[in-house]
């Protein structure tokens, strides 16, 4: 009996890819896979694979959603082991629910491998953690790249952001300044610490520090993902830093 493994693939570095997830790779029979997917996982597939791409990054798709969602069924129907490979966990902004209603609607038999998530992983390896007694007890993850509502204005509710808080934004780096807005707008400091690290646990790291006044023009350029880091915790930087 097919079956597709909706699969994350962790956050870049290799080895932090899941015992289970690289167990059915190794077994696949298909792997459809995203952009942010480390290529390198991919030699760890049998010879005989078929490899089908599908990255989307903002402005270009290779797919729509809805067309990926055939494709998953349509496999599913030919091959025993379908694994479709997603940057990150697949529950995290990465459509892995809406695939997983639709391969049930379709009655396709699935299972869900999580992967370990940027949003954990990527503020590690450069050496913030998102909470510290004292510091910050609890923290927010959003997507910088929000669907926007039939007015064309932000579902966000900006006001429940807390400056206590540790807020980790996902995908809003070319929203960057327009985050920024939003924020000081809901009343916090021009001077709240700020850290966007591109290409997190990568050998190409890179991670830059400001704040609200000065991280737009000190952050030009950086290459994508870029996961953006607000709050006190980016202090600790200085005495944990340890990756790049």
């Amino acid at each position: 009996m097919s079956k597709v493994y909706l699969t994350g693939a962790g956050p870049g570095d290799v080895e932090l890819l899941t015992i289970k997830a690289l167990n059915i790779i190794k077994k696949a029979d298909v792997i459809i896979y995203d952009r942010l997917v480390n290529k390198d996982i991919l030699n760890e597939a049998k010879n005989s694979v078929k490899l089908v791409y599908v990255g989307k990054k903002e402005s270009h798709h290779t797919l729509s959603q809805d067309k990926i969602n055939e494709l998953l069924v349509n496999y599913a129907l030919k091959y025993d082991i379908v694994v479709r490979l997603k940057g990150g966990d697949n529950f995290i902004f990465g459509r892995g629910g809406e695939e997983a209603i639709y391969l049930a609607l379709h009655n396709i038999s699935f299972e869900i491998i999580p992967g370990i998530s940027s949003v954990i992983s990527v503020p590690s390896y450069a050496g913030i953690p998102l909470t510290n007694r004292g510091i910050s007890s609890s923290f927010k993850v959003v997507s910088g790249h929000e669907d926007i509502n039939h007015q064309g204005l932000s579902k966000l509710n900006w006001n429940k952001f807390d400056s206590n808080d540790t807020i980790v934004f996902l995908m809003g780096y070319n929203r960057l300044e327009l985050i920024i807005k939003n924020l000081l707008n809901v009343g916090f400091s021009k001077s709240t610490l700020i850290a966007l690290i591109s290409k997190g646990t990568l050998k190409d790291q890179k991670v830059v520090i400001g704040n609200f006044e000065n991280i737009v023009n000190l952050s030009k350029n950086l290459k994508s993902p870029v996961l953006i880091i607000i709050g006190e915790v980016i202090k600790l930087r200085d005495k944990i830093r340890w990756f790049d």
